[in-house]
């Protein structure tokens, strides 16, 4: 026993020698918050490392923040107040880490600025459910600061009396800046444009950090708030002049022909136009797309443009959900769409015509800042990953494989109340395009660039997976009183991949030119209704066009609203199509490399660039490139500004992000159900309350092994929500009712 007591007090001696120091003491607290880091990567938060790179970079991000952090304390000459606030400092920053793992376990996401300064939301989203939250292994965020703190306050760590010059102080901050710069750079190497093309918080924290994150997120808070207070309700009127006189009015023959229909929205991730109608090997890439696309009941669109910038995939959807361009610098949904008033699609079917709306992803709701966005453009249900089975075989990088999303979401629309306005995003078709044999054996491409012989795989696979959608829909009843709407929200292969693509397109890659990329930006876009007057339709449009254009065919004039797109099937419909990087596209013309002299002009009929423009030419070309760059700049103005908030229309109610909550839709769904009884207009309410799922049929292997997956709430979220208080479920029912 003596033995044990001495060695005891030796160890103990051997630390108070070790630390005798403050930068000892310091590196020791580095080294303790940096071991809390690593617990909270790898077992606390799902950050998608799979590389030994980015796991590199992972390791080495929290140094740099908590060095510049603690390197605070050495400005402060007093040695014990420098000891207690370097003390003070560290345990701040466990209390940030900490509340990140609350907070995401219960959301799958970080906590922003917005977050913790609106107290009452971090409240109503924890509420009681925050013990419940707690794990036994978080007494390891916590010991040491208790051990810590006792041999401070016992002298057992001493505080060392020595003065440190400001020069050290400095020195450790420039320090903590180098690596931080070095951080920064090996995270631009793996990521590219990570700061200005933030499509998940989840990637920042990776890269850089929670406290990195926490600063990023204040940095462009702040300048946000700087913008729009700034503005007023004078700034909104250049933007409402340019509306209302860009306005088309809709064609007669077609408006208010699916009045009251479903809308069913299918995003084709990374699909591009030319896929439609192609071959590999002699067998159709998209057999059933392009059964669809010829359809007498489709309204097809062959010189259709995404317009997508930084945004990507949620550019499209801001423009598609808003009629609203993206921005310059990132994306609408991280940059701004937690704060911003929208006037969008969601809203408004709901106010004017009683629809019900709700997105089907098979990706966490944090990606593109979906789950703050989408309450903000009013959708009332949101299913992400929460309401899937998204174990290793279902999913892949970008989250549940397309046939399990149809499939697996039928438990949940056929609840839905009808009308409804939804979307479905589909992520299989999405780079770097890898699929397993088990999953698809269409023929790859042969031009040896693995990107482009795989595209054409991932593609067919999307194609049987929304031909496995469309029969549920026409067995269940859904197909004959809906309206689809089906488009490519972006590019798949990039400019450098297109030359490799010109050998299966018949085409010399050393005559491939910007005009031939501009072409493959074309992306689909289908309407398809039974009994719809369809066929193909040669104007040219893009996604700014496809909200005037949906709504006047459900019946809802939008002359009122703020909308920079027109109606496609309007005869005063704009055919120029406007690219974000200032680019556009005319029936005749296409200009593309930016503005002044490096830009270039071809001919859309010859495919040759214009060499020798007419003065009348130069300015017809001057004039419309000032409009364009009218409009983009109208459009950023409206962004960055928020001038919604200073515009309501008639007959609309801007959009209350509190009243939605994603977070126990299936008690919803029930619960709407329950309340309404014989004027439930659901499909299982009118199928006598029997489920229509059986009716799916599909050749997934996964579910062919257990198809308790079409069928059944995943167990994890049925737990979840029953941890919801009560006060909680009863929020959830209030809700329902004002938003059934």
């Amino acid at each position: 026993m003596l033995a044990m007591n001495t060695e005891r007090i030796t160890v103990m001696l051997k630390i108070q020698q070790w630390v005798r120091t403050r930068p000892r003491f310091t590196a020791l607290l580095v080294f303790l918050y940096w071991a809390k880091c690593m617990l909270a990567y790898t077992v606390d938060f799902s950050l998608g490392v799979d590389n030994p790179y980015d796991a590199f970079i992972l390791a080495l991000n929290p140094l740099a923040t908590t060095l510049l952090l603690f390197s605070l304390s050495y400005f402060i000459p007093r040695p014990k107040i420098a000891y207690w606030v370097l003390f003070g400092l560290y345990v701040a920053n466990t209390l940030l880490l900490y509340s990140n793992i609350i907070y995401y376990r219960q959301f799958t996401d970080f906590l922003t600025l917005s977050t913790i300064l609106n107290a009452s939301k971090v409240s109503a989203g924890l509420g009681s459910s925050t013990l419940k939250l707690m794990t036994i292994h978080d007494v390891f965020y916590w010991l040491d600061i208790i051990i810590l703190l006792l041999l401070l306050l016992r002298k057992a760590i001493p505080m060392n009396p020595k003065r440190y010059p400001s020069v050290n102080a400095w020195a450790c901050l420039s320090g903590a800046v180098v690596l931080f710069a070095v951080n920064l750079t090996l995270a631009d190497t793996s990521r590219p444009q990570l700061l200005t093309r933030t499509f998940d918080r989840n990637y920042i924290v990776r890269y850089l950090g929670i406290n990195a994150f926490m600063v990023y997120d204040a940095a462009r808070s702040a300048q946000n708030n700087q913008i729009r207070s700034q503005a007023d309700g004078t700034d909104l009127t250049n933007v409402l002049a340019y509306t209302r006189k860009h306005y088309a009015a809709p064609d007669p023959q077609y408006f208010g022909v699916a009045k009251n229909k479903n809308v069913i929205i299918i995003h084709l991730e990374s699909f591009e136009q030319f896929l439609i109608n192609y071959k590999v090997d002699g067998k159709e890439v998209t057999p059933f797309l392009n059964s669809l696309y010829k359809s007498s009941d489709t309204l097809s669109f062959d010189n259709f443009y995404h317009q997508v910038g930084l945004g990507r995939t949620s550019d499209a959807e801001n423009m598609l959900e808003n009629s609203v361009y993206g921005i310059s610098d990132g994306s609408v949904f991280t940059s701004l769409g937690s704060d911003n008033v929208f006037q969008s699609a969601p809203a408004i079917l709901q106010q004017s015509a009683g629809y019900t709306s709700g997105v089907f992803h098979g990706n966490v709701g944090s990606f593109w800042n979906r789950d703050s966005v989408y309450k903000n453009l009013g959708y009332q249900y949101f299913f992400d990953s929460r309401y899937f089975d998204t174990s290793a075989d279902n999913s892949m990088g970008y989250g549940l494989k397309d046939k399990l999303l149809f499939a697996e979401s039928t438990k949940y629309l056929e609840q839905m109340q009808q009308p409804f306005y939804v979307k479905y995003i589909t992520v299989t078709n999405h780079f770097p395009f890898m699929i397993t044999n088990t999953d698809s054996t269409f023929p790859k491409g042969n031009t040896g660039d693995s990107l482009v012989d795989n595209y054409f795989r991932t593609a067919n696979y999307l194609d049987q997976s929304i031909k496995e959608f469309f029969d549920y829909l026409k067995k269940s009843g859904l197909y004959d009183n809906s309206l689809v709407m089906i488009y490519g929200d972006h590019y798949g292969l990039s400019n450098s991949n297109n030359l490799s693509l010109a050998k299966m397109l018949g085409r010399d890659p050393s005559h491939w030119t910007a005009f031939d990329n501009a072409q493959m930006q074309r992306v689909p876009f289908m309407l398809h209704m039974p009994g719809l007057k369809g066929g193909l339709q040669p104007q040219y449009g893009g996604e700014i066009d496809v909200l005037p254009t949906l709504l006047h065919l459900l019946g809802v004039n939008t002359k009122q609203y703020v909308q920079f797109g027109t109606d496609l099937l309007s005869p005063q419909h704009d055919q120029t199509v406007i690219f974000r990087n200032n680019n556009f596209v005319t029936p005749n013309y296409t200009f593309v490399g930016g503005k002044g002299a490096d830009s270039s002009v071809y001919d859309n009929h010859t495919g040759l660039p214009v060499t020798n423009p007419t003065d009348a030419q130069k300015e017809n070309f001057n004039n419309l490139q000032t409009q364009v760059d009218n409009t983009l700049s109208l459009s950023d103005s409206l962004n960055s500004k928020n001038l919604l908030r200073f515009y309501t229309p008639a007959n609309f109610t801007p959009v209350d992000p509190k009243q939605y909550d994603y977070r126990a839709l299936w008690t919803k769904l029930q619960a709407t159900e329950k309340m309404l009884g014989k004027k439930s207009t659901s499909l299982y309410s009118k199928n006598g309350d029997r489920t229509t799922t059986g009716l799916y049929q599909t050749d997934a292997p996964e579910l062919q092994e257990n198809n308790d997956a079409i069928n059944n709430v995943p167990a994890d979220q049925l737990k979840k929500e029953k941890e919801i208080s009560q006060s909680d479920k009863e929020k959830v029912s209030k809700s329902s009712s004002a938003n059934p």
